[in-house]
């Protein structure tokens, strides 16, 4: 019997540079352009809503200054999560909201909180794995590794995880929130073309396939001054748990992308492709084992011509 349920995210242009515009007047800008967007999607009856990463200025992270420091909010708590805790509530509608976290003076995560459809904050995922990557991806002089795990949070209409941007590329933590119950995985990102459009619709599609669940993949649009790292693709998707990509965005407009999802389809998927069943942890020991050269032992055996 199908288990239906309407999801959507949000891509979105920061339009509006920080050479002509104080950093309070961007923020209040983009929240206002999402709290629409957000309206849009209650009045198309989304249940489940994410944004994208930082959404509420552009990719800052093009350069390195501390004057972004001014962005960071509390979790929970913080005056933008709190209303987007009250949009929750108003809509009936769980909320992804990935912001930049404030734990303590000082100590600064790449964050997402997940609030439940009747507003309940249900937590947060810190982003893992930190990019410093040229040019202009400066993530280490902002963010510390996340370290509250892999988190998937039980909400009204789904189980929910959130595995944020550069995450992407690491199937570990991909594996783990499959393993913990996730059944839609969020990647709210924000990456430019030339850089990693090549990987965009191949490594979440492969992620969704080896772990039977959706993928939500939401990026940012357009170009963003005074930076010149490149132009944000957009090309926000869902993917089901065969791999297939089942709606997508544009590339280069703000847009809400809407898809309804039958969760039926994780157990059949799961059927026929017992991925989890024919793992082999016991001999994966290598991926995380490292001595003092920093580099795990690997064993070649005693190849010959005829291998």
């Amino acid at each position: 019997m199908p288990r239906i349920v309407r999801c959507g995210v949000i891509q979105t242009h920061c339009e509006w540079s920080p050479e002509k515009h104080s950093l309070a007047d961007i923020k209040e800008k983009m929240i206002a352009k999402h709290e629409r967007l957000i309206a849009d999607a209650a009045k198309k009856k989304v249940q489940i809503l994410g944004l994208q990463e930082l959404f509420y200025g552009p990719y800052f992270c093009a350069e390195q200054n501390n004057r972004w420091h001014e962005l960071t909010e509390k979790i929970p708590g913080g005056p933008t999560l709190m209303r987007m805790q009250k949009l929750a509530k108003k809509y009936g509608m769980v909320l992804i909201v990935p912001v930049y976290e404030v734990e303590m003076t000082g100590l600064f995560y790449n964050t997402a909180a997940v609030f439940d459809a009747d507003g309940r904050y249900l937590g947060k995922y810190r982003k893992h794995h930190i990019p410093h990557v040229h040019p202009g991806f400066w993530e280490k002089f902002y963010f510390t590794p996340g370290n509250a795990g892999y988190p998937v949070f039980e909400t009204r209409f789904a189980r929910v995880a959130v595995y944020i941007c550069y995450d992407r590329h690491f199937p570990e933590g991909a594996r783990i929130l499959g393993l913990n119950g996730a059944e839609i995985v969020f990647n709210p990102s924000a990456t430019v073309a030339g850089l990693s459009e090549y990987l965009w619709e191949l490594e979440q599609p492969a992620h969704a396939i080896a772990n039977g669940y959706f993928i939500a993949a939401i990026n940012r649009v357009g170009f963003e001054g005074p930076w010149k790292i490149g132009e944000f693709y957009g090309k926000s998707y869902f993917c089901n748990p065969r791999g297939k990509i089942i709606a997508q965005a544009s590339r280069d407009k703000d847009e809400l992308v809407v898809a309804d999802l039958d969760l039926e389809e994780i157990d059949k998927v799961r059927s026929t492709w017992q991925f989890f069943r024919d793992r082999r942890p016991e001999t994966y020991g290598e991926i995380t084992r490292t001595e003092k050269s920093g580099h795990a032992p690997i064993d070649r055996g005693h190849a010959t011509a005829a291998d």
